[in-house]
């Protein structure tokens, strides 16, 4: 027991965290830009993005919280409803990448599809990560070590409750 609450407190460095970021977001993501062109055949490309990046939202979200940054166990409902708004924004980028395409190309062979929507996913992923390290998982961190964390003992156990400089030495 004592074994799994330190894996919980050990977070990864950066560029473990990135590395693992980059494996479970990348391998959710390559797996995803097939699911979306496979969606796309029979409803609106649009819609089959809206779909798939919710689906795979929820998956990721769940990886990162286990093995990306050091969670220890699966995201809590908080950490996907706030990781829901870094996916909404990277749905966002790569509609927008994809319209830009179709606007810009009369018809973009499914080659050149998958290389501007990875290519926008991979920026998404970035901004995702930073959005993820520094806001949704690190409070989860900052929560669990203080929970956690053993209480201070004060050193003169002798002092009066009423005596504030022995109780607290900042007084």
């Amino acid at each position: 027991m004592d074994g799994v609450r330190e894996e919980r407190r050990a977070a990864p460095g950066r560029l473990m965290a990135f590395a693992r970021f980059v494996l479970c977001g990348g391998g959710v993501g390559v797996a995803s830009s097939f699911a979306v062109a496979a969606l796309a055949c029979e409803i609106p490309w649009t819609l089959a993005n809206a779909v798939v990046t919710a689906g795979s939202t929820l998956v990721a979200t769940d990886l990162h919280a286990r093995f990306t940054f050091g969670a220890g166990g699966p995201a809590t409902w908080r950490q996907h409803a706030q990781s829901a708004g870094s996916a909404a924004a990277a749905y966002a980028l790569t509609s927008m990448a994809m319209i830009t395409l179709r606007a810009t190309v009369d018809s973009p062979g499914a080659l050149c599809e998958q290389a501007v929507y990875l290519s926008a996913s991979a920026l998404a992923g970035v901004a995702r990560f930073a959005v993820l390290r520094l806001v949704v998982f690190a409070r989860g961190r900052s929560q669990e070590a203080a929970v956690h964390a053993p209480l201070p003992v004060p050193a003169d156990r002798t002092a009066s409750p009423t005596d504030r400089t022995a109780l607290c030495p900042a007084a």
